[in-house]
């Protein structure tokens, strides 16, 4: 089963869609299996990712709606990863959504559909928390928040992170931050230092090791429908992408492990309790 990873923030211009699209660029040129899920109205990770967002049909309206089978909606790319295409027709899914049955388990229900075809569903969300972010985050085991080092930075995360408690309480217990991802970084910016520290002591090990560059060449991509590993995989910020694919596959190393480790600890723990039930007997 896939892992499954909202990208959001309700603020927007922090570099949430650029995260998407060129993590899951990089997720896949490291082999994995990848699914990008472009929930965004605007369509920014579908037309980035090469895809005419305007000729996509069908597209995730459809599939929220039940209109159409989410694997005829998905479509390969360049970079190698599929995509569920998104475009201002998910404007009117999430109004026609608003009386519905479940309406927050719409996609997690299309997406358990192909799960088993991906290792990594990544879900780039739009810059608001109203009905198509709620139905990422129940649809998702984690949460990766895009953050630029900017003054009202810490102001809009706490709405988010409300919203992440009331997601766990209602609809998706499992929910986890995956990690605060520092981007459009200038090391030269004392604000940007300052924001970055200040992230760190409220966070601590949440905000990743990786942080992406202000960079020129990451910035001009998307208008040539690629990502950055296309478009210039030498630069400053396919290499930072890189690096984080790397962060996020470690983490989830370690997670694996962790649970293995609790199963091994109790499995033994029967084991030892059977041993001694039979020296007793």
């Amino acid at each position: 089963m896939a892992r499954i990873i909202a990208v959001a923030n309700q603020k927007g211009g922090v570099g949430k869609t650029t995260t998407a699209v060129n993590l899951a660029a990089a997720l896949a040129a490291a082999k994995r299996k990848v699914l990008l899920v472009d929930l965004d109205p605007q369509g920014n990770a579908t037309m980035a990712s090469g895809v005419d967002k305007r000729e996509a049909k069908p597209n995730g309206c459809e599939v929220l709606l039940d209109e159409a089978p989410i694997e005829r909606a998905i479509v390969g790319t360049e970079s190698h990863y599929d995509l569920l295409p998104g475009n201002g027709d998910l404007t009117a899914a999430e109004l026609k959504l608003m009386d519905a049955i479940a309406r927050e388990s719409r996609l997690k229900e299309q997406l358990a559909k192909v799960s088993g075809n991906y290792q990594t569903i990544l879900i780039d969300c739009p810059p608001s928390l109203h009905l198509l972010t709620l139905n990422a985050l129940a649809a998702a085991d984690s949460l990766l928040i895009p953050v630029q080092c900017e003054y009202f930075a810490l102001e809009g995360l706490s709405s988010l992170l409300e919203t992440v408690k009331a997601v766990r309480q209602r609809l998706n217990p499992k929910l986890e931050i995956e990690g605060l991802l520092r981007t459009m970084y200038d090391v030269r910016n004392n604000l940007g230092n300052e924001v970055s520290a200040q992230l760190t002591q409220h966070f601590g090990d949440k905000v990743l090791r990786s942080i992406i560059p202000r960079n020129v060449r990451l910035a001009e991509a998307p208008s040539h429908g690629q990502p950055i590993h296309l478009y210039d995989r030498s630069s400053r910020g396919a290499i930072a992408y890189i690096g984080l694919a790397g962060e996020i596959i470690r983490r989830e190393r370690g997670a694996q492990a962790a649970v293995a480790a609790l199963h091994d600890m109790h499995d033994t723990g029967a084991t030892l309790n059977a041993a001694a039930d039979i020296h007793q007997e």
